[in-house]
């Protein structure tokens, strides 16, 4: 039976270049605009950053960051020098003390991380033991339990690139937040979710059906009104094209930051909003469609 697959998290560049699929759509940004919109961020921005160490997870996810990084570094700041480039076995390390023992010696000024989860949370711990003070640019700093793991040591140095961020200026969404917040409890994260339901919405009401083919060509190329600004699913690989963000860890009250995380007095500041063309990448899909 024909089935439309919402994809809100896997990051893979092949789900919408070799291995794309006219039922797969994607509201969530691939690895490769991610590190785009962060290199963009690190050429036109931070001069100050001279030497970066990459450590990343040793499956497909975490060897794609390692490359796009870089590629894209070479390109745009072929001036910032290589500290390394690590790997790590998925959920196995429990103490990352001898990967921050590493970065240190390395001289790094930056990390750039695409660890989530155990990888992500022990890193932090094990670097905030230490008092290692360089900046640590992730993915996934925003994901549940992660922000309760940085306290005052994460202050201006930990970025997270995302599709949203609660300190974002986007009153809509700010008011989605609040709302689920009252509801829940839990801090409003995943704007991709959202995107993906209202999009799927829109495209069975354009479409006057239910019928996977019919909503999922009236998905394709749809241009929609969110909370964020006009967002598109791109017709050609069905990638949402729509802005990204850096949050970077603050003082709840400092500027930017009304709202903490996770009740830790610290929260993400917006310190970036790129515009979908920013971090738009090419693509070798050649789409078969249902006739």
């Amino acid at each position: 039976k024909a089935t439309v697959v919402l994809n809100y998290a896997a990051m893979d560049p092949g789900l919408t270049n070799d291995r794309c699929s006219f039922w797969h759509f994607r509201f969530y940004p691939t690895s490769e605009m991610k590190i785009e919109a962060l290199t963009t961020y690190f050429q036109k921005q931070r001069p100050d950053i001279k030497k970066v160490f990459l450590l990343n997870e040793n499956y497909t996810h975490g060897q794609q960051v390692s490359k796009a990084s870089r590629e894209y570094l070479a390109r745009k700041r072929p001036d910032i020098q290589s500290a390394g480039d690590d790997v790590v076995p998925l959920a196995q390390v429990r103490d990352f003390a001898p990967q921050i023992a590493k970065i240190r010696a390395s001289g790094a000024d930056t990390v750039i991380t695409s660890n989530w989860g155990s990888d992500l949370s022990l890193l932090f711990k094990a670097a905030k033991d230490s008092g290692l003070n360089i900046n640590f640019f992730t993915m996934n700093a925003n994901n549940p339990s992660i922000p309760a793991s940085l306290g005052n040591w994460g202050a201006d140095k930990v970025g997270v690139i995302w599709n949203w961020g609660h300190n974002a200026p986007t009153p809509e969404l700010e008011k989605i937040y609040v709302d689920y917040k009252k509801k829940t409890n839990e801090d409003f994260i995943f704007a991709a979710h959202w995107n993906g339901l209202n999009m799927l919405l829109a495209a069975m009401k354009q479409a006057k059906s239910t019928d996977a083919k019919k909503v999922a060509f009236a998905l394709e190329g749809l241009k929609y009104k969110s909370p964020i600004g006009e967002i598109e699913m791109r017709k050609t690989d069905h990638q949402l094209q729509a802005p990204l963000y850096l949050g970077m860890w603050a003082k709840q009250g400092s500027k930017g930051v009304k709202y903490d995380a996770e009740g830790t007095g610290y929260g993400f500041r917006s310190e970036v909003v790129w515009d979908s063309y920013i971090s738009a990448q090419p693509t070798s899909c050649q789409m078969k469609r249902p006739s």
